[in-house]
């Protein structure tokens, strides 16, 4: 099979490879960096590993192709096996528990599902509301910090009937430690997935830390477990932690084992909270700087709740608002959290003009690029939430918008997370205006996902007691 070479950065080194120029803080936005002067794919080299780059919209199209590629498992998922191992997100093609777990799991993303959760979500906002409501006008509220509490409390609460504590005072004031260490655990695999010559050379304290904070977490979720199992409450409306201990996969007849139940409840508050909690934040920057926006956000909620202090919000309302969604999609266009994802190939084969792919070769998508491919349009770091009026969205082809990855393997919490995520900024647009900071010029820092780095807002409160 006759293929070309696929561009490379310039000043490759002799042994290294592309090691220049590599930004081991920001490497996603230094790859879409590249991407613009290197086109729409471009591979580096760094010590015999290839890692190969798409934005192409075109190429793009190729590799989700379910019958040539598939999900490639890449270093920074396999680094987060440390703490997840076969969970759903990080499983391996010839791993069985990830069909079973999937199986067992669908029920508890279907509406009817989403029905169950959403009281849990509403309250739960309404606990960030009174927190809020005593910094209204006072000082700088720390963003992102703030929305990591709000969905880890949703998905704990309403998956696993546990919670953080993370508006109360059970901790005196602190970080619960199960936080604490699952977010040292995540920095270290993000700062470890990157392969840099002899950096094993010096991790030994850092090593000692992850496997204690890894130790850690597993064990607290070891006893939710074990507690909802010595415990079980009929009454109750069943959720994703009785669905696995409880069901079996329709297929096999087989059901999760102790060890993967542990693996699946620490992929859903890992990778299941961080992502919506981004979105968020960078949702509420943008409403910030486009007060325009902001107002017509606001509009569309106080048409659902007028003149009301405490919306009594329905599961059927969320559905109705239609802008806030958009805002939400726009933030995920611009910044989705998850800056990519990978794809190998399923056998030997070619994409665009002959860039070639041996079986198992692997390309990572950069969602970030392919978000503001031309189909996009001419302004595409413009922050535009009509894009996804209906009409848009019919004229552009599907596969440009990825924030929730490809195929088969995409994110099975789509739908909760995107409820959760509608949900909470109406109730943050019905209640507050939001007032950036003087100054403050979005900064995008990069662990395994991408969040707004050092965004304070201040929220004033529109509505009086």
């Amino acid at each position: 099979m006759e293929t070309r070479p696929i561009p490379h950065p310039p000043r490759r080194v002799p042994l290294l490879g592309d090691i220049l120029g590599m930004d081991r803080s920001a490497p996603s936005q230094r790859t879409l960096w590249q991407h613009q002067r290197l086109g729409p794919i471009y591979q580096r080299v760094i010590v015999g590993t290839k890692l190969t780059f798409v934005t192409g919209s075109e190429l793009v199209e190729e590799i989700n192709d379910e019958k040539r590629f598939r999900k490639h498992v890449g270093r920074p998922l396999e680094k987060l096996r440390t703490i997840v191992a076969d969970g759903l997100f990080t499983a391996f093609h010839h791993e069985p528990n990830w069909s079973k777990a999937h199986n067992i799991l669908m029920p508890g993303f279907t509406r009817e599902a989403m029905r169950g959760y959403h009281q849990t979500m509403l309250e739960t906002t309404r606990e960030l509301i009174v927190r809020w409501d005593e910094h209204a006008t006072a000082e700088f509220v720390d963003v992102p910090a703030e929305m990591s509490k709000l969905t880890l409390e949703m998905i704990g609460r309403a998956g696993f009937g546990y919670s953080f504590d993370s508006f109360g005072r059970a901790h005196g004031g602190q970080e619960d430690p199960f936080v604490g260490a699952m977010l040292r655990a995540l920095r270290h695999a993000e700062q470890t997935a990157i392969p840099i010559p002899f950096r094993g050379l010096f991790a030994g304290k850092a090593e000692r830390q992850n496997d204690a904070d890894i130790a850690y977490v597993a064990g607290v979720v070891d006893e939710v477990i074990a507690e909802r199992r010595a415990s079980p409450d009929e009454t109750r409306r069943p959720d994703l932690l009785d669905l696995m201990l409880d069901s079996a996969d329709p297929e096999t007849g087989e059901r999760l084992d102790e060890v993967n139940i542990r693996n699946q409840v620490l992929t859903f508050l890992v990778a299941g909270h961080e992502t919506s909690a981004n979105a968020l934040a960078f949702a509420l920057h943008f409403l910030a700087q486009n007060p325009e926006i902001a107002a017509r956000a606001r509009a569309e909620v106080e048409s659902l709740w007028p003149g009301t202090d405490r919306p009594e919000v329905s599961f059927e309302q969320v559905a109705k608002l239609r802008y806030v969604r958009r805002v939400v999609d726009e933030s995920m266009r611009l910044w989705p959290t998850a800056p990519g994802y990978f794809r190998e190939a399923v056998a030997d084969t070619t994409i665009g003009d002959g860039y070639g792919f041996a079986e198992n070769d692997w390309a990572f998508v950069l969602v970030l690029g392919l978000h503001r491919d031309p189909v996009w349009g001419p302004d595409v770091e413009t922050f535009d939430p009509d894009r996804f009026l209906p009409e848009n969205v019919r004229a552009r082809p599907g596969h440009v918008y990825k924030p929730f990855g490809t195929g088969l393997r995409a994110c099975i919490g789509r739908q909760f997370a995107l409820h959760e995520m509608v949900l909470a900024l109406a109730l943050l647009v019905h209640r507050y205006d939001l007032e950036p900071e003087p100054g403050y010029e979005l900064r995008v820092k990069e662990q395994l996902t991408l969040k707004p780095e050092g965004l304070r807002l201040r929220v004033r409160r529109r509505v009086s007691p």
